[in-house]
């Protein structure tokens, strides 16, 4: 697979990231096959695991942790924490600690900043901002990282404000349409030096018609990897052997793909930008 740089630092990592919220009885992934499928994509070169608490109540992060067991070091593990004050932060990486069977998590997130008001919340006094600085000076992480799918003006003022090593955003063909990502976002962030990392790559199932197609065209973005959910065998297979054959999407073959998918940018598809969502519950959903 194609390796890229992780924003301004020397590391690098496969195009291909996985994705781990579906390793869960909630997507009827047994604790079993999810151990088989983590070390199938270790074997295959894969080394950016992406988590969080909140995902099916910790189980994504138990899961990884036992899968992972005495090769924790030939991967990279990012989790989040979707509480906005230091202290609830604090209190949520212990326990991903503790679930991931591990002493540092390398890379820590802001779970889906959706509005500015959350961006303010972090970043005030006793916020979740507080938490993230002192774990790495603490050595417990190594870089600090964003994340969002609503719109791109508060994880663009995010990046003024700090410089975060990464930013996890969405970035689906189907989101090309608006509050685009791809258009507002990702320039600013690799002319500060900010990895990118593309996820929502198949707008929940919608871009499964055009499966390879909706790969592709996230995979053309400059980004550093991009992370795809992924429950089954099967599916980790299919996208290895995407990913290892990728080629970029010439201008024509996005704009006729494009033209193709141009019907799903509605409020029922991009959910993730509907205003019914902007509840605060945002966070299970990344």
């Amino acid at each position: 697979m194609e390796h890229r740089y992780f924003g301004a630092s020397d590391k690098q990592f496969p195009i291909l990231g996985f994705g781990a919220q579906r390793i869960v009885d909630e997507h009827q992934c047994t604790e079993e096959e999810a151990i088989r499928i983590v070390n199938r994509a270790i074997d295959e070169g894969i080394t950016y695991f992406d988590t969080a608490p909140s995902y099916s109540d910790g189980q994504s992060e138990e899961r990884l942790g036992k899968a992972l067991g005495h090769r924790r070091s030939d991967v990279w593990i990012a989790t989040k924490t979707h509480d906005r004050t230091r202290d609830g932060s604090w209190r949520l990486l212990e326990a991903s600690l503790n679930r991931l069977q591990t002493d540092r998590v390398d890379e820590w997130r802001l779970h889906n900043l959706v509005t500015m008001d959350d961006l303010e919340q972090c970043f005030a006094k006793g916020g979740a901002m507080e938490a993230m600085l002192e774990a790495k000076e603490q050595g417990i992480i190594k870089a600090i990282s964003v994340s969002g799918h609503t719109n791109p003006e508060v994880q663009l003022e995010a990046i003024e404000r700090f410089p975060f090593d990464s930013a996890l955003v969405a970035l689906s063909a189907a989101d090309h349409f608006i509050y685009s990502f791809a258009h507002e976002f990702v320039p600013r962030a690799v002319e500060k030096g900010v990895a990118v990392i593309g996820m929502k790559v198949m707008a929940l199932g919608k871009l499964a018609p055009w499966y390879e197609q909706a790969l592709r065209y996230t995979f053309s973005l400059p980004v550093a990897t991009t992370i795809i959910g992924m429950e089954t065998m099967e599916q980790l297979e299919k996208n290895l052997a995407i990913a290892k054959r990728f080629r970029p999407m010439s201008d024509t073959e996005q704009l006729d793909f494009l033209k193709e998918i141009i019907h799903l940018a509605t409020p029922d598809v991009l959910r993730w930008k509907a205003s019914e969502w902007m509840s605060g519950e945002w966070y299970r959903r990344d």
